[in-house]
């Protein structure tokens, strides 16, 4: 792999981790202020480690952060509601363009 889309690659699974960190905090601290001080603090943690150039140093931060972020997972995170599994979700959807209603008369 070039060096090239090695940092490409390299760049969208740190940023991918970074908001998936961001989101699992978010899951577990409801207040705002205190979710703030949490996000500073992920932030510095990666930030920490922008200039690690080494492959192999670099697979093994990002096998460690993977693995926190997993046993950090909340067991019921946080959905939207109109998002798939949301309380929302696919509520009174409209019917297939294909699919005619009836009215029944009485």
């Amino acid at each position: 792999m070039s060096q090239v889309s090695f940092s490409v690659a390299h760049k969208r699974c740190v940023t991918s981790l970074y908001r998936r960190a961001l989101k699992t905090s978010l899951d577990w601290i409801i207040d705002r202020e205190a979710w703030r001080r949490k996000a500073v603090e992920i932030r510095a943690r990666f930030d920490a480690n922008k200039n690690v150039r080494s492959i192999k140093h670099l697979r093994a931060l990002l096998e460690d952060a993977e693995n926190e972020l997993r046993k950090h997972s909340h067991p019921d995170p946080y959905r939207y509601p109109t998002a798939p599994g949301g309380s929302k979700w696919e509520r009174n959807i409209p019917p297939l363009p294909h699919i005619t209603i009836r009215e029944h008369s009485h």
